[in-house]
């Protein structure tokens, strides 16, 4: 069995799919600060992209046009079948978890 993955790698994860083929890093940042409620750093998302890429659970592809102004090409990022499967192995570990637990965690 591989690795668990982290909280944030699974909300990355997460937010990749949520963004489908317009998920490159400024918009994956977006998306979970809007999502989550939480200010990220953009380092912490380049950091774990890289890191879940390395692991499989990512692939990237560079923009065919650079962007505006000749700067680097934006890079677009998906989830492998790896990665879909990590991300509900992780789901399903914290849905089992959580069971039992309704009457202490579900908001009155």
């Amino acid at each position: 069995m591989p690795a668990p993955l982290g909280e944030f790698e699974v909300v990355v994860l997460l937010a990749v799919l949520h963004l489908g083929d317009i998920a490159y890093p400024p918009a994956i940042r977006t998306e979970i600060e809007r999502r989550a409620r939480r200010a990220v750093a953009r380092g912490a998302v380049y950091v774990t992209l890289d890191r879940l890429e390395t692991k499989g659970l990512l692939a990237s592809r560079d923009s065919e046009d650079g962007v505006e102004g000749g700067g680097r090409p934006r890079r677009y990022f998906r989830v492998s079948a790896k990665g879909l499967r990590a991300v509900r192995q992780s789901l399903a570990v914290v849905e089992r978890m959580r069971s039992g637990l309704e009457p202490l965690l579900d908001e009155s």
